[in-house]
């Protein structure tokens, strides 16, 4: 679980845009997804 937060707090950071944040935010709620499965 730690390593999940760590990812999502490392995805926000690297983006610059505010468009950046919701590609990021997708990106984790896909990883998200991923690992529930």
């Amino acid at each position: 679980m730690r390593y999940m937060m760590v990812a999502a707090v490392l995805l926000l950071a690297a983006c610059n845009t505010i468009g950046g944040v919701g590609k990021d935010l997708q990106s984790v709620g896909e990883t998200v997804s991923d690992v529930a499965k």
